[in-house]
């Protein structure tokens, strides 16, 4: 590692009503990976703005190669060699990769666009990563963890040295992480500076060389990784020791509530057959591409199915739409909870009351404020939702938060079966817990959980049982203490002889 490339000193941040940054300071080095870390609203993506230009700072010193800077435009700072890739990627879905890479900086030959030269200068950034895309193809037809790749080739070839990664795994499989790291690597060796943002801490131990650990705006420590250990790094995040990383209570299994009899949607769902018992949590496990989010649009009705029964409470539902689903008492909170579950721009107290319209509006269609304002409340109260009042937007509450509003606008509804698609990705260690927590006291109220997990420990950790699921179809079914991870991982790449492993469960 060299000299620092970047210093930050005493910065403060405020926005209306809140101070996003008190007296932080951060220090980067050439040819290291920095993990820059602490809990949703710790100021991480704030500071991090305030580097790549994005935000300007109230006061504070900002020094990049050595050099004391003025206040960064995203031009200024885009020019001394500063990139970030953003957790949602900003991609142009309809150009191509080598459009995608130099938009903006289009290159122009005899006064023309050269698509022919932007092709060939980003196949040789491609190349220098050992990354295979074609530089013509478009960039919405490839997958996240392509498109995350062009991102990082979109930042080399502004000749960048100071790399900002916010979640950059958040989307990729295990194989995809690989790669990713691989590249990280290389970029080390070469003398980039990379700051490195995670919730997913299994990662740090083989790409980090120091953790910048932040807490309620505050910079608190910085410590070599090698010289720390994870739970060091979990109190000085949050304040306090987490005694259980993955809460679970047990619960005498009641009887049946749903069950899914050989559904069929499209080529990514195929002859699924389960069943949902009060006071249990089921997983579903798998690699991405298994089918596991299209089986919970299908039987939520956010995509049609082909084939396919759905009972609930013993009797037979027909789920076309997703009305159907949530009058019925089975909602989803989605893998994106800003795209499909929330509103942004609306407040909590109208993210809660919209799909209970019907159970608040009056003969004649006009809301009833004060039974919407008594449904927000008590939803915010009953899940311990962290925000000023109801009436902020939703999109400037923490991860954490903003999923459980998701959750509490389904279960203002008593509904019956709640399924979550991701529920941590994107969100803190403690968060976490407090949606593990949320899962639990569902399921201690006999509300059927299933839930989809990328994350190999979490599914082991909260669920009772567990269903695999590879290339659309299950193919192992597991309680939760026979289940280990080379066993789940065994069911998880069965793409021959499918159900010739399923235990029963």
């Amino acid at each position: 590692m060299g000299e620092y490339i970047v210093e930050l000193k005493h910065v403060n941040k405020s926005f209306p009503g809140v101070k996003a940054l008190d007296d932080v300071s951060f220090n980067l080095k050439s040819g290291e990976v920095m993990a820059l870390l602490g809990e949703n609203g710790a100021g991480k993506s704030t500071l991090m703005k305030i580097l790549s230009g994005a935000y300007s700072r109230d006061s504070g010193e900002i020094k990049i190669f050595d050099q004391e800077v003025g206040d960064l435009t995203p031009k200024t700072a885009q020019e001394l060699g500063v990139a970030i890739i953003h957790q949602e990627l900003n991609m142009c879905s309809h150009l191509s990769v080598a459009e995608n890479i130099f938009l903006g900086r289009e290159r122009i030959h005899s006064r023309i666009l050269s698509n022919k030269l932007m092709n060939k200068e980003a196949k040789a950034i491609l190349d220098r990563l050992n990354i295979n895309i074609d530089p013509t193809s478009i960039v919405g037809d490839l997958a996240v963890s392509k498109q995350q790749m062009v991102e990082i080739a979109k930042a080399l070839s502004i000749n960048a040295k100071i790399l900002i990664m916010d979640e950059p795994t958040s989307a990729l499989t295990s194989n995809e992480i690989d790669d990713l790291f691989i590249i990280i690597r290389k970029l080390k060796a070469e003398g980039c500076g990379i700051v490195y943002i995670s919730h997913r801490f299994e990662e740090l131990q083989h790409i980090v060389d120091r953790v910048t650990i932040m807490r309620d705006g505050k910079y608190i420590k910085t410590v070599n990784f090698s010289e720390t250990t994870m739970s060091e790094i979990i109190s000085y995040m949050i304040g306090r020791e987490i005694k259980e990383k993955f809460p679970r209570v047990d619960c005498k299994r009641g009887k049946k509530v749903l069950e899914v009899k050989n559904l069929n949607a499209g080529k990514m769902v195929r002859d699924i057959n389960f069943e949902l018992y009060e006071g249990e949590i089921v997983g579903i496990a798998g690699l991405m591409g298994a089918g596991r989010t299209e089986t919970t649009r299908a039987i939520f009705g956010a995509d049609p199915k082909d084939t396919g029964e759905i009972f609930l409470d013993g009797k037979e539902i027909i789920i076309n739409k997703t009305i159907d689903s949530i009058r019925a008492g089975i909602v989803l909170a989605p893998e994106d909870r800003k795209k499909d579950g929330l509103c942004i721009r609306l407040s909590v107290n109208d993210n809660i009351a919209l799909p209970n319209l019907d159970m608040l509006c009056n003969k004649i269609g006009v809301v009833d404020r004060k039974k919407e304002k008594a449904m927000a409340d008590m939803a915010v109260g009953n899940l311990s939702i962290r925000l000023p009042n109801v009436h902020v937007d939703a999109g400037t509450l923490s991860g954490g938060n903003q999923q459980k509003v998701v959750v509490a606008k389904w279960l203002a509804r008593n509904s019956r079966v709640v399924i979550f698609d991701e529920p941590t990705r994107g969100i803190d260690v403690a968060a976490k817990v407090e949606i593990y927590n949320l899962m639990n006291n569902l399921k201690k109220q006999g509300i059927c959980v299933l839930f989809v997990s990328s994350e190999m420990p979490e599914v082991m950790g909260i669920s009772d049982r567990i269903i695999v699921m590879c290339d659309g179809k299950i193919t192992g079914k597991l309680l939760s203490k026979d289940a280990t991870q080379d066993l789940i991982l065994q069911y998880a790449t069965s793409f021959d002889s499918k159900f010739d492993h399923v235990v029963k469960a």
